[in-house]
């Protein structure tokens, strides 16, 4: 461990459970790791969504999978943003592909929109529709099997987009080249840190998963199956 300079984390499902507040037990963790190494958020969400759920949490935030990021201003104590990024987005398009998809796997009936769109220019399948309720989403695919399933098919169907299993019942996409590998990578060369000299921790590292492209590559991973084991599986960089 003794190579280690930076620590890189995600957030919901890693430090805290889906958009809830960083806890005061976590919060003192990452200030005893902050002591030893650099720290950085490496989110899907915005930046000042991200910096918020943490609490205020001093550290720089990357948000929208490398599209938005942050530097956090001491003087300030408040995030400054340094670049955030928007790409168009050919919606009728996305919304012939995402229509198709419905008609071949049988989700012709959802509630509210066929299609989520972001200002970044990042686009949500959402399967059950943009007003589903929140119980059906949770347990319309927990386990992703449902989705993974055609995964595959949703990537070629999209070809122009990072394509993720996003939450329980959506598949999320990111402009190329966007994606937390992508996003990593860029920092690291900022702050002149190699990739052997990073760890990154997080939970969605599987099929799909938005940290899967990181968990591939030649970073270091920590991987996170339960937020509550975060204290015990970081301890050792204590």
């Amino acid at each position: 461990m003794g190579n280690v300079k930076m620590l890189a984390f995600d957030l919901d499902g890693t430090l805290t459970q889906h958009k809830t507040k960083l806890s005061a037990e976590y919060r003192e963790i990452l200030y005893k790791l902050k002591e030893k190494y650099m720290l950085v958020m490496v989110g899907a969400g915005q930046t000042r969504r991200v910096f918020e759920q943490m609490e205020r949490f001093p550290i720089d935030v990357i948000g929208n999978y490398g599209m938005q990021y942050a530097k956090y201003s001491y003087e300030a104590r408040d995030l400054e943003t340094v670049y955030d990024i928007s790409l168009p987005c050919n919606r009728e398009l996305c919304e012939e592909r995402i229509t198709l998809l419905r008609e071949r796997h049988g989700f012709t009936e959802f509630s509210g929109d066929n299609v989520e769109y972001h200002p970044s220019g990042c686009v949500t399948f959402p399967v059950l529709g943009t007003k589903a309720k929140p119980e059906d989403k949770l347990k319309f695919d927990p386990d992703r099997r449902k989705r993974r399933a055609f995964y595959d098919e949703v990537k070629q169907l999209f070809p122009e987009y990072n394509v993720f299993v996003g939450g329980s019942s959506s598949f999320d996409m990111a402009p190329l080249p966007y994606d937390k590998y992508y996003a990593l990578d860029k920092y690291c060369k900022e702050k002149g840190v190699l990739h052997n000299e990073v760890i990154f921790v997080g939970d969605d590292y599987g099929l799909g998963g938005n940290d899967e492209s990181v968990y591939k590559s030649d970073f270091g991973f920590i991987k996170i199956d339960d937020y509550l084991t975060f204290g015990e599986k970081v301890k050792h960089l204590l």
